[in-house]
């Protein structure tokens, strides 16, 4: 069994309250007092600390852009990334139902509990802080940025691409969901009349299943993945 001190070690950061580290590791199916409401205040907070940033490092960028970019590191998938790199899974206080069902491997669970040490950290010290550590743990993500690849989502890329063009919009319809209710995968048909069968995405949610069939709808196309 891994020790608080262990993890303090992999973060770089040592808690004056450690109260508030356990919170932030302890997921609601263990109990009342968890991690959600410090999710919520650290989410804010990395917005802010990343926004920040990138203002810094772009200052020729448009504000879509940033936008843009801002999305690309805070979106759930990269925040589990960062998540295991720390091995956030193992230190987890978590319900035995949830422990069964994986849910420390969870990309949802782990982005959570991410956003919570971070939402921890701020109460623990001050933005400043926060801002330097969680600064090194974004760096070589925000050094491999670039504004030729501050791509706009797929849906929007294939709903400009098919205006230009006068064509309709196109459809999404979700064709089939499997799994439990907490480890769902959703399988999304996007269909246009310049594909003569509809593109199939799939995702852990409708909106990833949706963005994934639209950038296959793209490729199909051969529309490059480029603003």
């Amino acid at each position: 069994m891994q020790s608080p001190e262990q993890f303090q070690q992999r973060i770089g950061y040592v808690f004056d309250d450690a109260d508030l580290l356990e919170q932030a590791l302890t997921h609601r199916s263990f109990g009342a007092k968890n991690n959600e409401r410090l999710e919520f205040l650290g989410d804010a907070i990395l917005n802010f600390i990343i926004a920040k940033e990138l203002y810094s490092r772009f200052p020729s960028a448009r504000e879509g852009q940033l936008s843009r970019l801002r999305a690309r590191l805070v979106r759930r998938q990269t925040l589990a990334e960062v998540a295991r790199e720390f091995s956030v899974g193992d230190f987890l206080i978590m319900g035995s139902g949830e422990l069964k069902s994986g849910g420390f491997k969870r990309d949802s669970i782990l982005s959570d509990a991410l956003e919570a040490i971070i939402g921890a950290m701020y109460l623990d010290s001050n933005v400043e802080r926060v801002a330097e550590r969680v600064g090194t743990w974004f760096y070589g993500r925000l050094d491999a940025l670039s504004l030729k690849i501050s791509q706009k989502d797929s849906k929007s890329r294939l709903q400009e691409f098919l205006q230009a063009r006068q064509q309709d919009l196109p459809e999404y319809v979700v064709v089939d969901v499997q799994g439990a209710s907490h480890d769902q995968k959703f399988y999304v048909e996007c269909r246009t009349a310049l594909l003569d069968e509809p593109a199939l995405g799939e995702g852990g949610s409708r909106r990833v299943a949706e963005q994934n069939a639209a950038a296959i709808a793209l490729a199909r196309m051969g529309v490059s993945d480029q603003v």
